[in-house]
């Protein structure tokens, strides 16, 4: 489904109403392809602390050309008319307020020689694993970042990192995400890696690092579902796909598309966690991945939300579906050790359950517990075991498209890129979560949103 106003704002009179209206005009995102080059051109490295003297060695191993700066005085000038396509800078030795003044001299002088669709990424000190003045300046870092995010322009991404301290080696696959279109749509987010003590496991193959695997994936019939089940197979998962029977046909053809296999059940039902697992150690031997992406939305305000049969179905199918069958399923899934070691779970929550929206407080209480699963699984899971969220802003879908117009273009424009998201974009931020590489990547909650321009 194309962005219509996109398509406009490209034309002739569409570029001269833009610039006469000062209209937005989103530009058209980069976004990865398989078999393609990671990043598309060099990302400048620089700064102070633990990582700088390792970044361009790791980004040289991810097949990323790194031009680094580091022991220039001030983080020196843009070269020439080179554009870069990122911005890489270590801020894990920053102690005191006033030498956060190295991260605009670093990042200023080197906007305006950045590429179409750049990406910026700054490393820091979790804060709460340091005190005084450092942990004030640590902290200052997500101001930076969020705000930078909102003002890069162009298609631009900016992030921030919390390495915490011994898990320096761990970084690569969240590099390689951030600084590569997989994260078009993803901005002004805080990643934690190595806080909750999960342990890193040898890379294999970059282009497959899911070969030999295998995936479940709940609501796989369509939408975001669907290309959750392709970005996952491209990368070499055996996909299992579950839905509901209704949606039996659609799922049958995507899975022998893809080489896999499904499960069709509703997942609301009592012994539903106890076929999955069945089905799992059976066939499969068990199971690495586990996507919890069925979602449904029942909106009514809370006030035409009373306890009859229409207004209780309408909160308790949702709560049903978002939040209980997931935690079940996830539990049943630990309890009988069907998930692998150095594993993963993944939950889709939304913006709506960290800013809330209005109609929707069946689905933002249900999106929130999803959060609050990640939050209480992230300390309790052995194995290597991780749990993570991506939580989708506007994203362009078939239910979507249903939208008034009116509310779909609001909705659309409200974020710093101005247009809603791809299905691809959720699937690509599930796929990193997934990669075995990512297992210092635990208890995160990461919004693909395009970075809203309102809320966190």
């Amino acid at each position: 489904m194309s962005d219509k106003y996109q398509g406009f704002t490209a034309s002739p009179i569409g570029r001269l109403l833009v610039t006469n209206l000062g209209l937005p005009s989103p530009v058209r995102l980069a976004r990865y392809t398989a078999r393609a080059p990671l990043v598309d051109g060099t990302v400048v490295v620089g700064g102070r602390g633990r990582l700088a003297g390792l970044l361009p060695g790791l980004l040289d191993d991810l097949g990323i050309a790194a031009v680094d700066v580091t022991t220039e005085a001030d983080g020196g000038a843009a070269s020439g008319a080179e554009k870069h396509r990122g911005l890489v800078f270590d801020a894990t030795g920053l102690s005191a307020s006033d030498q956060l003044v190295a991260l605009r001299d670093f990042v200023s002088p080197r906007l305006r020689s950045l590429a179409s669709c750049p990406r910026v990424v700054v490393l820091g000190t979790p804060p709460e694993q340091v005190s005084g003045a450092e942990r004030v300046a640590q902290r200052a870092l997500e101001g930076f970042t969020r705000s930078l995010g909102k003002e890069i322009g162009r298609g631009g991404t900016v992030q921030l990192v919390y390495v915490a301290d011994g898990a320096e080696s761990a970084v690569s696959s969240t590099l390689a995400f951030l600084l590569s279109p997989k994260s078009a749509y993803v901005s002004g987010q805080v990643v934690r890696i190595g806080t909750t003590g999960t342990r890193e496991v040898p890379t294999g193959d970059r282009q497959r690092p899911l070969a030999g695997k295998v995936a479940l994936v709940t609501g796989a019939s369509r939408g975001i579902g669907e290309e959750v089940a392709r970005v996952l197979h491209r990368d070499g998962a055996t996909v299992v796909g579950v839905d509901v029977p209704q949606a039996a046909d659609a799922l049958v053809r995507l899975m022998h598309e893809l080489d896999g296999d499904w499960i069709t059940l509703d997942i609301t039902a009592r012994d539903a966690p106890q076929r999955i697992a069945h089905h799992l150690t059976q066939k499969h031997g068990g199971v690495d991945v586990v996507v919890h992406n069925a979602g449904i939305t029942r909106d009514k305000k809370l006030a035409n939300m009373a306890a009859t049969a229409s207004g209780g179905d309408r909160w308790d199918s949702v709560i049903a579906v978002n939040l209980t069958a997931p935690e079940r399923i996830t539990r049943e899934l630990l309890d009988q050790g069907v998930i692998h070691e150095f594993g993963s779970i993944i939950g889709v929550a939304s913006i709506a359950g960290i800013a809330g929206n209005v109609g929707q407080t069946n689905y933002a209480t249900s999106k929130a517990g999803v959060i609050g699963l990640v939050d209480s699984l992230a300390d309790e899971l052995t194995d290597g075991i991780t749990v993570n969220a991506v939580a989708p802003g506007f994203i362009i879908t078939a239910m979507t498209a249903a939208v008034p117009f009116a509310t779909r273009e609001v909705g659309q424009r409200l974020n710093a890129m101005s247009q809603g998201g791809l299905p691809l974009d959720v699937a690509e931020t599930i796929a990193w979560y997934a990669d075995p590489a990512s297992s210092a990547v635990n208890g995160n909650v990461v919004r693909v949103c395009g970075q809203m321009m309102l809320g966190a």
